[in-house]
C-alpha cells in the first residue's frame, strides 16, 4: 500500500487553467485530501476561478519561454523549502514542451521525469512521428505534411481526395494559438477545394508559419474514435493504461474535435500495441493518444500522441481509477509495478448536460447505455466537485455547462455526411 501524504510529503504544481487542469487537481485532492495543488498559469480560465481544493498564481506572458523558465525556477525554489517533493504536472502541449526543453534546468527541484526533448521532436513532429509508427508497426491514415511555401497546392498531390481533414502541426502550440484570423479553428474538415483555399489565404495573411497536416477522412462520426491515456514511470516503463470510446465531440471552433463525453473500454489489442510502443521507446509520463477505428480495414488508425494528460482524462476517473496516484508512487514514495494496470470497466465521463448527449449522439444503442449508466449513477463530470461551496463559483459553472445546448445547436454538423 502506498504511503499516505501527511500534506508535507510533496505538492504538486500544475501548469495550466483549464477544465484539464482543474479534473488534475481534482484527482490530486481525492486521492491526497491533505494536499493542495497549485496551480500556475497566464491567467485563471472559468474552470479554476474561486475554487477551494486549489491554490491559483496567475503569471502574465508565463506561457512565453522567457518568462516561464525564471518564474517556475524560483516558485520551484520556494515550494521545496516547505515539501519534501515536488510533481509538476503540465496540462497543455506548450507547457509539455516547455518542461521537457528545460528540466535540466530544473534538476532536482522537480521530482517527476519528462520526455527526453529529443523523443519529444519525433513525437510532435508528425513526419517523424508517422516514421516512428512505420518502424513499430502502428497504422495512421493517409497523410501530407505541407510547409508554408507548399500549403496552397498541396492537394494536387497528396494521393488521396476531399474530403479531407487539416490541422496545424500542433494546434496548441505557442504559434497557432497566437495566430489571429478569420475562420480559424483547431481542426478543418474540408468538403472540397474552395472551402480549403479559402482558409489558406487567411492563414496566409494572418502570418501563421507552421507546418499543415493534410490527412483522408476516415469515415465514420465521433463514436468512431478511441482515446487512449497512460502513464509510464520514471524508469521508462508503462505503469497505467485506460482506453475511451468518445461518444461525442466538441463542435465550436476553438475546441472541435475535444472529446465532449467518453465511455471507458477495454480493448485488448489496442492496450497491448500502446503499451508495447511506449515501453519499446522509453517514454516518460503521462501520455494521451487519439485514433479512429476504420470501419473499411477494421483497424485503428493512429492520428496523435500528446506528452500529457489528455484534456479529458477525468474520464479516466469515471472508471474508477486515479492517474496521479501513479505519479505520485512513482516519483514521490518510489513504489514499483510489475504488471501494467489496464482498465476493464466502464462507465460514462461527460462535459456536456444529458439533454444534449440524447439529442446528438447518433447511434440508439450508445443512447441506451448512456441512459443506463445514468441511472445506475455512473457518471462523472469533471466540473462538478463536492468540496466546491461557493455559490459564485456554482453559478458560473452551471452557466458554462448549460451553455453547451446553444454551442451544439450554432456549430453542430454530421461529420458522417461528408462521405455521403
Amino acid at each position: 500500500m502506498a504511503k499516505t501524504s501527511t500534506g508535507r510529503d510533496f505538492r504538486p504544481i500544475i501548469l495550466g487553467s483549464d477544465e484539464n487542469a482543474y479534473g488534475t487537481a481534482r484527482l490530486f485532492r481525492e486521492a491526497y485530501p491533505d494536499v493542495t495543488p497549485l496551480l500556475v498559469c497566464k491567467h485563471p480560465l472559468i474552470p479554476t476561478r474561486d475554487s477551494a481544493i486549489l491554490s491559483l498564481r496567475a503569471i502574465p506572458e508565463f506561457d512565453n519561454e522567457t518568462v516561464f523558465v525564471p518564474a517556475l525556477t524560483e516558485i520551484l525554489t520556494e515550494q521545496k523549502r516547505e515539501y519534501g517533493k515536488i510533481v509538476v504536472v503540465p496540462c497543455s502541449d506548450n507547457y509539455a514542451r516547455l518542461m521537457a526543453s528545460h528540466s535540466d534546468r530544473f534538476g532536482d527541484l522537480v521530482a517527476n521525469r519528462f520526455a527526453d526533448p529529443a523523443l519529444l521532436d519525433r513525437l510532435d513532429t508528425k513526419d517523424r512521428f508517422y516514421a516512428l509508427c512505420d518502424e513499430c508497426g502502428l497504422p495512421y491514415p493517409k497523410t501530407v505534411i505541407a510547409s508554408p511555401d507548399e500549403r496552397r497546392t498541396a492537394p494536387d498531390g497528396m494521393g488521396f481526395s476531399f474530403p479531407i481533414v487539416v490541422k496545424p502541426e500542433n494546434s496548441n502550440g505557442y504559434e497557432y494559438l497566437h495566430a489571429d484570423f478569420t475562420g480559424k479553428k483547431k481542426v478543418f474538415f474540408f468538403r472540397g477545394r474552395a472551402e480549403y483555399d479559402a482558409v489558406i489565404a487567411a492563414m496566409d495573411e494572418a502570418g501563421y508559419c507552421g507546418n499543415l497536416i493534410l490527412q483522408e477522412f476516415i469515415p465514420g462520426g465521433d463514436d468512431a474514435m478511441r482515446v487512449v491515456n497512460t502513464y509510464s514511470g520514471n524508469d521508462g516503463k508503462v505503469r497505467f493504461l485506460c482506453l475511451g470510446q468518445p461518444v461525442l465531440e466538441e463542435y465550436a471552433p476553438t475546441t472541435l474535435g475535444n472529446y465532449a463525453a467518453i465511455l471507458s473500454r477495454y480493448h485488448e489489442a489496442v492496450t497491448d500495441a500502446i503499451a508495447g510502443f511506449l515501453n519499446r521507446i522509453g517514454y516518460v509520463g503521462f501520455a494521451n493518444f487519439d485514433m479512429k477505428f476504420d470501419s473499411r480495414t477494421g483497424r485503428f488508425l493512429l492520428f496523435e500522441i500528446n506528452s500529457r494528460p489528455g484534456r479529458s482524462s477525468f474520464f479516466v476517473r469515471a472508471a474508477g481509477h486515479n492517474m496521479m496516484r501513479y505519479l505520485v508512487d512513482d516519483a514521490v514514495y518510489g513504489k514499483s509495478r510489475d504488471e501494467i494496470v489496464v482498465n476493464r470497466e466502464t462507465a460514462l465521463w461527460t462535459a456536456v448536460p444529458k439533454s444534449v448527449l440524447m439529442k446528438y449522439v447518433s447511434s440508439p444503442a450508445l443512447k441506451k447505455e448512456i441512459a443506463g449508466l445514468w441511472r445506475a449513477g455512473r457518471v462523472t463530470r469533471t466540473l462538478f466537485c463536492p468540496e466546491e461551496t461557493s455559490l459564485k463559483r456554482k453559478l458560473r459553472i452551471l452557466r458554462y455547462y448549460y451553455s453547451a445546448c446553444k454551442t451544439y445547436k450554432t456549430y453542430y454538423f454530421d461529420k458522417e455526411a461528408l462521405t455521403r
